[in-house]
């Protein structure tokens, strides 16, 4: 094992198992031998992972009680610098709860930049900086430090139609934004449900990490499972979305990529037709009403009809016939 991986390696052995290592045990682990592990944890000490290591008297190191999971440096060009910066961003004014962690990220990356483009990010963020941490902010601190780490996570979780909770263990294997819900999701093996699960972050009441570690399986590939959803609900089974557009839309339809499913043709009076293949059309909801008549479904049926009866109940309420 080279020895930039292998200090990464022992990094995450500690942030897995809070009791801590024998120097041994970590030879054992990185199949060394003690003298190389010892320059490795004193190596760690120093910059730049900084890791705050005790030293038992048995003998075995631990993490410092209370220490941050830190990264050693990283180095960005100027471009993936602002591209981070427009995610971070761009996340921020999406999601439903106020994120303490995104406005950290945009502080770090307006000190890195350029003094002119940092100072105006500063400005954007200045205001929040002192943010009460709310259960959505420590439900994100918990569950993506169990997916770094790969540790367990126990939590409280709140159904969607009502103030009711239950609780279950995760196993935290990805997590993902979902921009139709303007939310944060965590995808994994949820112990009350015996199989993978996804869950809204932003109804976890209540997280705790736990000592017990997880696997993702082999099988698992969160890319894969993501690109039957327009969102963030994925299934095996997809079907065919196909919508028709006016003119006065047509070249903004065909300016963006909404799935990469989407097939368009162009229509004679200008409009265009786009078809998509997804598990959950329902997921599309939203979007669809949000170009109000110059948008028709004309299939599936079912969403069709939902859609429509959407825009009877809009008719309704502006006392329109």
């Amino acid at each position: 094992m080279d020895r930039s991986l292998r200090l990464l390696y022992i990094q995450r052995l500690f942030y897995q198992n809070p009791r801590g290592y024998k120097a041994s045990e970590l030879a054992r682990l990185c199949g060394v031998d003690t003298r190389t592990i010892n320059r490795d944890l004193q190596d760690l000490q120093d910059e730049p992972f900084r890791l705050p290591l005790v030293a038992e008297p048995d003998w075995r190191w631990r993490l410092m009680k209370g220490h941050r999971f830190t990264l050693p440096p990283i180095h960005f060009s100027l471009q993936e610098a602002a591209a981070l910066y427009l995610a971070a961003r761009m996340l921020d004014t999406v999601s439903d709860e106020p994120n303490p962690f995104v406005v950290r990220a945009l502080v770090v990356l307006a000190d890195a930049l350029p003094a002119e483009v940092g100072r105006v990010i500063h400005e954007m963020v200045a205001d929040r900086l002192d943010e009460e941490r709310s259960p959505f902010a420590r439900a994100f601190e918990v569950v993506t430090l169990g997916w770094a780490t790969g540790r367990k996570v126990r939590m409280r979780y709140r159904s969607l139609r009502s103030e009711d909770t239950y609780e279950t263990v995760l196993e935290p294997y990805l997590v993902v934004p979902s921009w139709p819900g303007h939310a944060i999701y965590v995808i994994g093996y949820a112990s009350h449900a015996g199989e993978v699960r996804t869950f809204k972050m932003e109804r976890i009441s209540d997280a705790e990490l736990l000592e017990e570690t997880f696997t993702v399986p082999p099988g698992f590939d969160g890319a894969s499972l993501l690109r039957s959803a327009w969102g963030i609900m994925w299934g095996e089974d997809t079907r065919e979305v196909v919508l028709r557009f006016t003119p006065a839309v047509a070249r903004r339809v065909k300016e963006g990529r909404w799935h990469e499913t989407q097939q368009v043709e162009d229509c004679d009076d200008g409009g265009c037709i786009v078809r998509f293949r997804v598990a959950h059309p329902g997921e599309m909801k939203s979007w669809i009403l949000g170009w109000g008549p110059d948008c028709e479904v004309l299939a599936p049926e079912s969403l069709r009809a939902a859609i429509a009866e959407a825009h009877r109940e809009a008719a309704a309420l502006y006392g329109e016939d």
